[in-house]
């Protein structure tokens, strides 16, 4: 390079850098990550959308909770299920499966899903839908800019057909809930490069939460549908990893969680990126504020303990750990 340009292109990199500085994309990543729980997350043990899938001919509704997620998959075999769900037992997929593709099809499952968001959301906080279709453009370009490679459930539900009318609420729903899928799939893949198995994740997954409320390391695990002896596998995996010892977590498995969940958002800001930072920040400022109703939506549905995402605060554990 022309001496004369050395200058000129060294103040070039500090102008870009200074640029990227000003906005930390793994953070907003995290609170749109969040704010994408928040949305989604309730659904999954709402009476109206249970009962909607008991009308397909389901006995009780049963698996609701993850059969609309199984649904965007198409009729693919529970193994293929299993491994795009990552944490839960393929045993629970197959019974799930199992008791819908007997009944129903696919598509009817996921109408009933998309009947149950406007009405839903209309209950949980009041006019928030007024105002969550009119982020519907933006978050669909972010879920538009990244690729599908290693994403399963990511590309399956985006590549449903999508509400005819672009900012509409279900529309905001259907991208909000595609980025949260790609939020699960790029955990899923470093999870898997860390060769950690479906139980080892749900152990893990303990160093986020409030040990006082959930009484002990395994619930998130067990709720996977594991049991003693998948269990006590998954803990001496860690032990030998160096992430726990006697059936615990290690300050170093703590760590290397944060670490992973810290990860995992910045994997997932290039699409918040092409959201944008103002319709980002937007978007989460209008969620933020009804965080505590769905939290007690779920509590109300499900129980104080489930859904775990929308109830840690990795970053404030982590620098208690470290203090």
């Amino acid at each position: 390079m022309d001496g004369a340009l050395l200058p000129r292109f060294a103040n070039w990199i500090v102008q870009v850098g200074s640029f990227r500085s000003m906005t930390d994309w793994t953070a907003l990543a995290r609170r749109g990550g969040l704010s994408c729980h928040d949305l989604v997350g309730w659904i999954m043990w709402d009476q109206r959308a249970i009962t909607g899938y008991e009308a397909l001919g389901v006995p009780n509704g049963m698996g609701w909770l993850v059969a609309w997620r199984l649904a965007s998959l198409g009729d693919t075999t529970s193994a293929t299920a299993a491994a795009a769900t990552y944490s839960i037992n393929p045993s629970v997929i197959a019974a799930v499966m199992n008791a819908y593709q007997d009944k129903t099809d696919t598509e009817s499952i996921l109408a009933v899903r998309d009947a149950a968001v406007g009405p839903g959301l209309a209950e949980i906080a009041p006019g928030l839908a007024d105002e969550l279709g009119g982020f519907a453009k933006a978050l669909w370009l972010g879920v538009d800019s990244v690729h599908f490679g290693a994403r399963p459930m990511f590309a399956a539900h985006r590549s449903r057909p999508r509400s005819v009318k672009i900012d509409s609420v279900l529309s905001a729903w259907l991208a909000v809930n595609c980025l949260r899928e790609l939020r699960g799939d790029n955990h899923w893949a470093l999870c898997a490069s860390e060769d950690l198995d479906g139980v080892e994740v749900g152990l893990l997954h303990s160093a986020l939460i409030d040990l006082d409320d959930y009484g002990s390391e395994e619930w998130i695990a067990r709720s996977r549908g594991n049991d003693d002896e998948a269990i006590a596998a998954g803990w001496a995996r860690l032990e030998a990893k160096g992430l726990a010892s006697n059936g615990a977590l290690t300050d170093e498995g703590r760590r290397f969680r944060f670490d992973l969940e810290a990860r995992t958002d910045a994997l997932t800001a290039p699409a918040w990126m092409a959201v944008g930072k103002e319709a980002t920040t937007g978007f989460c400022e209008l969620v933020e504020p009804h965080h505590n109703t769905f939290v007690a939506r779920i509590d109300a549905t499900a129980g104080p303990r489930w859904m775990p995402a929308v109830r840690q605060d990795a970053a404030s554990r982590s620098r208690r750990l470290t203090q």
